[in-house]
């Protein structure tokens, strides 16, 4: 049975590439494009394996969406990764106060790196 991968990305066209490169991979993805919809699919009883964060989204941003994740019980084992343009120390300490998995800037890392450390939290 595929991992599932929960990606909530804003950027549809950076969306595309992420979801097709771990598709790829052999993982099941699921997209949502802003904070809204990712608490609604979150809130779902769809099994989550990994969760890929940006924070900076149009409605509720990645720092919310990442504290209702936390906050519930069922979901707060679920490795998360922040991927995201955000690179301010102030940024990455409250998401890691958070208990993310990883913290990633988008314009240091390419798409196969990604999948990398997707596999080295959750395997294939």
């Amino acid at each position: 049975m595929a991992k599932t991968i929960l990606i909530i990305e804003d950027d549809d066209f950076l969306l595309g590439l992420e979801a097709t490169k771990l598709q790829k991979k052999g993982y099941e993805v699921i997209t949502a494009s802003n904070g809204t919809d990712a608490i609604k699919k979150v809130d779902s009883n769809v099994k989550i394996d990994l969760i890929l964060l940006d924070l900076m989204l149009p409605d509720v941003d990645g720092f919310m969406v990442l504290e209702k994740i936390r906050d519930n019980k069922a979901l707060v084992t679920i490795p998360v990764i922040v991927f995201s343009n955000l690179s301010e120390d102030k940024d990455i300490q409250r998401v890691k106060k958070l208990g993310v998995s990883e913290f990633m800037i988008k314009s240091n890392f390419t798409l196969d790196e990604l999948a990398e450390k997707v596999k080295s939290l959750i395997g294939e």
